[in-house]
């Protein structure tokens, strides 16, 4: 019989309409920042800086929760409505004068009539488009494609087309060619989606792992196995909004190469309120005060079991980044070359759930019994081979829809062990009165410096390379990564990796004492 805490019901709630609230935008930003006109390579550089300021923040956040502990609920609710206002401020933002656009099922006569007026779209400046023409043939099978930069969107060669394909239809894809990073840089639109977008990812990262705090706190010293059973609400939150959101934006959406995001913002907006109000009514536990909080987490460092914990974990976000700001643009790429564009949104929304209501469910329920059973370093080993699997099937998709079984069975063994592993240690080492600095701490490293060299790398890759081949390349560095790491705990460090159930909470004796030490340190005071 499953036993019903009531005291965690509040932390459950939390997790549950806080991570619903980021499930219907935080997916499609990078898409959505596509859709306003900005490419690979200024979306990877604007993702790379935006972690440097998580590497600074979280921390920083995380220690005035651990310094002022009797006020940390209404700074993490200030956090939250940060989060939500800045996110939801980005539908405001104004599209580029410049973005990508379609014309659907014109003729030969229109084309070169260059009727804008009827058709409404627009005239086309020399070497402003690329223009992609598909002829669908009404009498006979296959597609003919040509590519073209000329004004009014009259082809060299469509004169030749129309001469014995009258009866022809033509569907027109038109994306920018201009140096858009020295024009994206000059306009509103880039400025109002940079500055909006840090705001909201600070606010989201930084409540992320306030979060994780918070609920280590409740949980009580030594609850560490007990974190994926609170935090898989969150993922079941994310999976149905953002399911939800995929539906929506492409049911209210009229124009293919211009999703409607109306309804997902409006979805923010309501799970954001009812976030804030669960938080009014958590009740967090009195704890013991650090007198020198960064000196406690400082004397850490000097371990080297915590410093190559740090390096993996950055690594960690370094594969992990790619995925989340990549993962979309690639399979939009894919739903372009397939026909599928009109429902790619609804794609995107299944994917989320796949990996959310799917493996995370799983692994974030059964994580703990996991990492009592194996350990932390072969629990981050494993994720490891599986995130190199995981990113090397995506390398392989020809089709939108072939990520959906890649997703439902490796986010969980990949990601979702990862994060487990990563936090319930940063949990199981922290000094007491120093949760909050801690995790933000590992998450500056994870989702911080980890994001930013990964997004930064991968704008350069995809643009480079494109993406099947660059999904392989962060496949061979995450196979790298989990040899790596299980050669230098096995060989290297030589410490039992499997923790007993008096050593489960502080995972390496060393450790333990340097916690023992701050624990009687801070008593004394």
């Amino acid at each position: 019989m499953v036993k019903f805490n009531a005291k965690l019901l509040p932390v459950k709630a939390h997790f549950f309409f806080f991570m619903a609230s980021m499930g219907p935008i935080l997916p499609f930003t990078i898409v959505f920042g596509k859709q306003l006109g900005i490419s690979e390579i200024v979306m990877g550089t604007v993702s790379a800086v935006l972690p440097l300021l998580f590497l600074v923040a979280k921390p920083a956040f995380g220690y005035l929760a651990d310094y002022f502990q009797r006020q940390r609920k209404l700074l993490f609710i200030s956090v939250i409505c940060l989060m939500c206002g800045a996110h939801i401020l980005l539908y405001f933002v104004p599209a580029a004068s410049i973005h990508p656009f379609t014309v659907n099922n014109i003729s030969c006569q229109e084309i070169n009539s260059c009727n804008t007026k009827e058709k409404n779209y627009p005239l086309v400046e020399e070497n402003t488009y690329n223009c992609t023409w598909t002829a669908q043939k009404k009498k006979r099978e296959g597609n003919t494609s040509h590519l073209t930069s000329e004004k009014c969107l009259i082809a060299k060669n469509v004169g030749e087309l129309c001469q014995n394909n009258v009866s022809d239809s033509y569907d027109i894809l038109c994306e920018p060619v201009l140096d858009d990073a020295y024009y994206m840089c000059s306009t509103i639109t880039f400025w109002s989606f940079v500055i909006l977008m840090a705001l909201g990812s600070i606010g989201y990262n930084v409540a992320n792992s306030i979060s994780d705090a918070i609920c280590f706190d409740v949980l009580g010293e030594g609850g560490e196995m007990g974190y994926g059973r609170q935090r898989v609400f969150g993922a079941i939150g994310f999976g149905l909004s953002a399911l939800l959101a995929g539906y929506v934006i492409d049911l209210f959406s009229t124009d293919d190469s211009m999703k409607n995001y109306a309804p997902a913002f409006l979805l923010v907006l309501i799970f954001g309120l009812l976030d804030i109000f669960t938080c009014t009514k958590l009740k967090l536990p009195k704890l013991p005060k650090s007198e020198s909080i960064l000196a406690d987490v400082a004397s850490l460092l000097k371990h080297r079991h915590i410093v190559i914990f740090l390096i993996f974990a950055t690594f960690a976000g370094i594969c992990d980044s790619f995925i989340i700001y990549f993962m979309f643009w690639y399979l939009e790429d894919l739903a372009m070359a397939s026909g599928v564009m009109s429902h790619v949104k609804l794609i995107e929304g299944l994917v989320i759930a796949a990996e959310t209501l799917g493996g995370e469910v799983i692994f974030f329920s059964y994580a703990g019994k996991m990492i009592e059973k194996l350990g932390y370093e072969y629990c981050l080993s494993l994720s490891f081979v599986f995130y190199a699997l995981r990113l090397g099937l995506i390398s392989f998709a020809n089709n939108p829809w072939w990520l959906l079984p890649t997703e439902f069975f490796l986010q969980g063994p990949s990601y979702a062990l990862c994060y487990t592993t990563i936090v319930a240690y940063a949990s199981a080492v922290a000094p007491p009165g120093t949760s909050a600095t801690m995790q933000g701490l590992v998450a500056g490293m994870d989702d911080g410096f980890g994001y930013a060299i990964g997004s930064l790398a991968g704008g350069v890759l995809y643009q480079r390379f494109g993406g099947s081949s660059s999904f392989l390349m962060y496949s061979g560095l995450a196979l790298t990564c989990a040899v790596v790491h299980f050669v230098l705990h096995v060989f290297f460090l030589q410490v039992p990796s499997k923790p007993t159930a008096d050593t489960c909470s502080r995972d390496y004796q060393v450790v333990s004492q340097t916690a023992n030490d701050s624990k009687i340190d801070s008593t004394s005071k």
